[in-house]
């Protein structure tokens, strides 16, 4: 399968995840992911390391992730998102139309505190385009929050029924579209950005016809 590596240097891997993939196994145990997908590329090419997530993105949402080349590379990598030195950057297509401007939603996810953060990039006639920067990194924080004010991601199904709403998508519309961190081996800032996935583009095509 064909990964896009968007960045790669002696200690780092980030790759583009299409949606549909997990990154690791859950408890059913599936063989195919996105790590042994890589670590499986590794083998091929005779590599003396393997390659282990620094984060999670669900099976659903695309975008980019980052992976550490060997156990004491995940652990400092892991310890940056932590502190909370990783600032990553959503694309978030959601139902109905947001007011312009920039919010946060703060309200508990799994009774623990989470704040997200978004800003408004375009109004389309049934959805709308957001960037989405979440403060804090609780599971599902982005889809239960949105869901939470009542615009739900446009194709979500776990936090809402789909059959609801008149705009339909596959997959719940979330690209991991950017990371900014200081990268701590080199002591410098990095910044990389994932293009669109094609259903999403698709989609914004769709709604301009």
């Amino acid at each position: 399968m064909n990964i896009p590596i968007i960045y790669e240097d002696d200690w780092l891997l980030v790759v583009d995840k299409p949606s549909g993939l997990l990154v690791i196994p859950t408890p059913h145990n599936e063989k195919r992911t996105l790590t042994t997908i890589l670590n499986d590329d590794l083998k091929l090419k005779s590599c003396n390391y393997r390659l282990h997530p620094c984060h999670r993105l669900d099976r659903e949402t695309s975008g980019l992730i980052i992976y550490a080349k060997g156990k004491s590379a995940q652990n400092k990598m892991m310890d940056e998102f932590k502190n909370r030195h990783v600032h990553k950057t959503y694309i978030a297509f959601v139902h109905g139309v947001l007011p312009l401007g920039s919010r946060s939603i703060n309200t508990k996810v799994d009774g623990k505190s989470a704040l997200t953060n978004y800003s408004v990039v375009e109004q389309r006639k049934n959805f709308t385009c957001l960037k989405v920067n979440p403060a804090t990194g609780r599971k599902n924080q982005i889809r239960i929050h949105f869901k939470g004010i009542g615009h739900p991601l446009v194709g979500e199904s776990r936090f809402s029924f789909r059959k609801d709403y008149a705009l339909k998508a596959k997959r719940a519309l979330l690209h991991a579209y950017a990371l900014d961190f200081i990268h701590p081996w080199k002591n410098k800032r990095i910044h990389l950005e994932s293009a669109l996935p094609q259903d999403m583009v698709s989609l914004l095509i769709k709604d301009n016809a």
